[in-house]
C-alpha cells in the first residue's frame, strides 16, 4: 500500500491525484485514519496536493471524459484514393481498399515465398547451366551432359520461366493494366523474350544461340532480390494486435445484493458496476465508485508511476490495478473505450501514410520504355537498312534482353540488407525501407519526454533541512519510513540514502494516513513524511527556507514531501524524473545538424519548460492529450517540414505513425515499438542522430547503386542495337550477360562497403 497518496503536485490537475487514497490499509485504530475511513466517499486527503497529478507526461488521464475527442480522431478519414499505393500495400495495412488497392505488386507474397521460389529456382537453374553448351562455351568448355541430352535445357528452362518467373508475370500484368509499367514488367519482358528466342531456337524455328542460361541467372538473381528486399522491408504490425490483448476477456460484475459474478466481457454494459480486484486489469473505462487504490497505467503512458484512484475518478480498460479493490461504474465499453479509440488512431494513421515509390521501380518504368523504343528502332532501322531479318530479329532481342536490370534489382534490397546490419551492430532496428527516404529529409524531431528524452523514474533533486537538522540526517529519516513504501517517489528516497553511503535505520509503530502521507517511530522518535501542508494539521508551520523550496520545486513542475516531527518541520525533499544522460548530447548534435528539437509532452508546462530549458530544446509543447500528439506532429511538418519524431509509449504511437519518420525507444511499449519505423535497442537518444546519418548514408549508396546498375545500359544497349557495327564492334547476348555481371558486381561491392561506414 502506497502511502504516498499525499505527496506534492504543483499541477493544476489535482483531480487525477495518483496517490491520493493510497493508504486503504492503514490501521482503522489510528485517529488518523480513521478519520480517512469516515471521509472515504470524499477521500480524505484528496485535496489541491495530493500526490503527483499533473507531474508525468500524461497528466492528460486525470479525467477521462475529454477522451471521446479521441472519437473519430482519424487522420484522414476515407482513405484517399491512393492511401494504399505502394509495392508493399495490402502487408499488414488496415482494409480499406480504395481504387487503387489491387496494384501492390507484392499482394499476396512473402518472404518465405520467395524463399522457397529462390531455393527451387536455384535448383532448376544450375540444372539449366549443366545442360546447356552455350553457356560451357564461354568457357572454352564443353557441356558435360549438354549434347546427350538436347531437350533438357529448354524443360528445366521451361519450368524455371514458370515456377520462378510467375511472381514477375503475374506484377507485370497488375502493372501494364493500370498502366504503369515498372520492375515487375521490365523483369518480365526479359525472361519471356529470353524464354521464347531461346524455345524457338530449341524446335528449330529461329536461328541464332538460345538464351536458357541467361534465363537462368536473370529469374534466380531477381528471385533472389526481391527475397532481401522483403525481408529486410517486410515486418507485420502487430499493434493492434498488442492493444487488443490488454483487455481482459472477463469481468466481475456486480449484483445489488453484493455478490458478483464472472461474465464475459462481451456482455459487459454501459452502468453495469465491476469489481476490479488487486492485480486484474480494468475491463472497461468506468469511474471509480467505491475503493482507493493505485492503477498503473503505463500501458497507455509509458509512466513507471502508479496513478492513485478514487470515489469519481476514471480508469482506462486495460490498466492495471495495484492493491486495493475498486468498484467501477462502466462509462463506455466496445469500440467506445479509450484503448479502442488508440487502435482507431493507429489504424487511421497507418491508412492515411504517405506512400513513396521505390527508386528502383521508377527506374525500371523509365528503363522499361528505353528498352522497348530501343528494340522496335533496332528492328525496325535493321529492317529499312535492307539488312537481314535473322539479324534484326537477333538484335532486337539483344537490346530487350540487355535492358533486363540484373544490377537494378538488387540495388536497393542489397543497399537495405546491408544498412540493416550496420545499423543492428549500432543498436537500431530498422522496420521500414521507406523511412530512410523520409529521413534525409527531416528538419525537426520531436520528442516525448518520460521515457525518451528522461529515465521515467524519479530522483531526488535536492534535500533542504530547516535549520537545527544536516540534509543526511533529514534523508535517513525520510528514507526509512519510505523503506516501508514500494512506490517510486519512496524508492527514489531510499536509493538517494543509499547512494550517500547512508544507513536506513528500521521504523517502528509504523502507520498510513490515507491522502496524506505516512508516520513511524525512528530511533524513539515518531516523525511524519507526506505532502506538504500536512503539518499544518498539527500546527506546524515551516520555516522561511522550507517554504522557499517548496515554492522552487513547483515552480520546476517537481514532486516535494515533507518530513517532521511534533514539534517542527525538518526538511523538505523535492524529486523530479531524472533527465537521460545522453539526451542533451543528442540536442546538441542534432542542433549542429541544423534541426530543430521540440517536446511533445502531456506533462505539465512548468515541467516541459524545466526539461527544455535544461537540455537546450527549440521549444517544449506540454499538456497534450494523446489523440492530439498526431495533430501536434502535423502542426510542426506544417511550421518546419519533415518531421521525425521519438517515443516510447502507446500513446505516442499515432504519432508515431503520422510522422515522416517514427522512431521507438527499445524499452517502450510493444505498441510504440510496432508502429515506429525505427527502434533505437539501447535506449539511448543519440542513436536519433546515428538514424539520421545512416539514412542520408544508404539514400546516397542507393543513388550510386541505381547509377551503376543503369548506367552499363548507356554503352551497352547501343552496341546491342548495332550502332557501331559499322565499326566492327558489336555486342552478342553472351558478351552482354558478362558485361551486366560486371555491373552486378559493382553494385553488390558498393552495397557491402556500407558495412565499413561509421555513424
Amino acid at each position: 500500500m502506497d502511502p504516498h497518496a499525499a505527496h506534492s503536485d504543483p499541477s493544476p490537475r489535482d483531480e487525477q491525484t495518483p496517490h491520493a487514497g493510497h493508504a486503504s490499509h492503514a490501521d482503522p485504530s489510528e485517529p488518523e485514519t480513521q478519520a480517512g475511513h469516515a471521509e472515504h466517499d470524499a477521500h480524505a486527503g484528496h485535496d489541491t496536493h495530493a500526490s503527483h497529478a499533473g507531474h508525468d507526461k500524461h497528466a492528460e488521464h486525470d479525467t477521462h471524459a475529454e477522451h471521446d475527442t479521441h472519437a473519430g480522431h482519424g487522420t484522414s478519414p476515407g482513405n484517399d484514393a491512393h492511401a494504399r499505393h505502394d509495392k508493399h500495400a495490402g502487408h499488414g495495412t488496415s482494409p480499406g481498399n480504395d481504387a487503387h488497392a489491387g496494384h501492390d505488386k507484392h499482394a499476396g507474397h512473402s518472404p518465405e515465398m520467395f524463399r522457397r521460389k529462390f531455393w527451387g529456382s536455384l535448383a532448376l537453374g544450375v540444372g539449366v547451366l549443366a545442360f546447356d553448351p552455350h553457356f560451357w562455351s564461354l568457357f572454352g568448355k564443353q557441356a558435360p551432359f549438354g549434347n546427350g541430352a538436347p531437350w533438357v535445357a529448354p524443360l528445366l528452362g521451361t519450368a524455371l520461366y514458370v515456377y520462378g518467373g510467375a511472381p514477375f508475370l503475374k506484377g507485370a500484368v497488375d502493372e501494364l493494366r493500370i498502366r504503369r509499367p515498372g520492375m515487375m514488367t521490365l523483369v518480365a519482358l526479359g525472361i519471356t523474350v529470353a524464354y521464347v528466342y531461346s524455345l524457338a531456337v530449341a524446335l528449330g524455328w529461329a536461328s541464332g544461340m538460345a538464351l536458357w542460361w541467361e534465363l537462368a541467372t536473370l529469374v534466380v538473381v531477381m528471385v533472389l532480390g526481391h527475397w532481401i528486399e522483403m525481408a529486410s522491408v517486410q515486418r507485420a504490425s502487430h499493434a493492434l494486435d498488442n492493444l487488443a490483448a490488454l483487455v481482459p476477456a472477463t469481468a466481475h460484475r456486480l449484483h445489488p445484493d453484493g455478490s458478483t459474478e464472472e461474465v464475459p466481457l462481451a456482455n459487459v454494459g454501459v452502468g453495469d458496476r465491476l469489481l476490479v480486484r488487486p492485480g486484474e486489469q480494468v475491463p472497461a473505462d468506468g469511474r471509480v465508485q467505491d475503493g482507493a487504490s493505485s492503477v498503473n497505467e503505463a500501458f497507455l503512458t509509458g509512466e513507471s508511476r502508479p496513478v492513485s484512484k478514487a470515489v469519481d475518478d476514471e480508469v482506462v480498460a486495460g490498466s492495471i490495478n495495484g492493491e486495493g479493490a475498486l468498484t467501477v461504474e462502466v462509462l463506455r465499453t466496445g469500440e467506445a473505450t479509450t484503448l479502442s479509440q488508440i487502435q482507431r488512431l493507429i489504424a487511421d494513421a497507418q491508412a492515411s501514410r504517405s506512400r513513396y515509390e521505390g527508386l528502383a521501380d521508377r527506374a525500371a518504368g523509365v528503363l522499361f520504355y528505353v528498352a522497348v523504343g530501343a528494340g522496335a528502332a533496332t528492328f525496325v532501322g535493321h529492317l529499312l537498312l535492307g539488312l537481314p531479318l535473322a539479324l534484326a530479329v537477333e538484335r532486337t532481342i539483344t537490346v530487350l534482353v540487355m535492358a533486363c536490370p540484373h544490377a537494378l534489382g538488387l540495388a536497393i534490397p542489397l543497399v537495405i540488407a546491408n544498412a540493416t546490419a550496420l545499423a543492428a551492430r549500432n543498436g537500431l532496428l530498422l522496420r521500414n525501407r521507406e523511412a530512410f527516404e523520409r529521413a534525409r529529409d527531416v528538419r525537426v524531431v520531436g520528442f516525448d519526454k518520460t521515457g525518451t528524452l528522461t529515465e521515467g523514474r524519479f530522483g531526488v533533486t535536492a534535500v533542504v533541512p530547516a535549520e537545527g537538522i544536516d540534509a543526511d540526517a533529514a534523508l535517513r529519516l525520510t528514507a526509512a519510513l519510505e523503506a516501508r513504501s514500494e512506490h517510486p517517489l519512496a524508492a527514489a528516497i531510499l536509493a538517494a540514502a543509499r547512494q550517500h553511503g547512508l544507513a536506513v535505520p528500521p521504523v517502528e509503530d509504523f502507520d498510513v494516513t490515507a491522502g496524506k502521507g505516512v508516520s513511524g517511530r525512528v530511533e524513539g522518535k515518531r516523525v511524519w513524511v507526506g505532502r506538504p501542508g500536512w503539518e499544518t494539521e498539527f500546527g506546524l508551520a515551516a520555516d522561511a527556507s522550507l517554504g522557499e523550496a517548496l515554492h522552487h520545486a513547483e515552480a520546476r513542475g517537481e514532486s516535494a514531501v515533507i518530513l517532521f516531527d511534533a514539534q517542527r518541520p525538518l526538511a523538505l525533499v523535492s524529486l523530479a524524473d531524472q533527465v537521460r544522460p545522453s539526451a542533451r548530447e543528442a540536442v546538441a548534435q542534432l542542433k549542429a545538424l541544423g534541426l530543430e528539437t521540440v517536446m511533445i509532452t502531456g506533462d505539465a508546462d512548468a515541467v516541459a519548460q524545466t526539461v527544455a530549458q535544461e537540455l537546450g530544446l527549440t521549444k517544449a509543447i506540454a499538456r497534450v492529450l494523446p489523440a492530439e500528439k498526431a495533430a501536434r506532429v502535423r502542426e510542426l511538418r506544417t511550421a518546419y517540414g519533415k518531421v521525425a519524431f521519438v517515443g516510447d509509449g502507446i500513446n505516442d504511437a499515432p504519432a508515431l505513425l503520422e510522422a515522416d519518420l517514427g522512431i521507438a525507444i527499445g524499452a517502450g511499449t510493444n505498441v510504440a515499438i510496432e508502429s515506429a519505423d525505427v527502434v533505437l535497442v539501447e535506449n539511448d537518444p543519440v542513436d536519433v542522430v546515428r538514424v539520421l546519418r545512416l539514412s542520408d548514408l544508404t539514400y546516397r549508396k542507393m543513388r550510386q547503386n541505381l547509377f551503376w546498375a543503369t548506367s552499363y545500359n548507356v554503352v551497352a544497349l547501343p552496341l546491342a542495337a548495332g550502332l557501331a557495327a559499322p565499326w566492327g564492334i558489336t555486342l552478342t547476348p553472351a558478351a552482354g550477360a558478362v558485361f551486366m555481371s560486371l555491373s552486378t558486381l559493382i553494385v553488390a561491392a558498393n552495397a557491402l562497403s556500407l558495412r565499413r561506414a561509421r555513424l
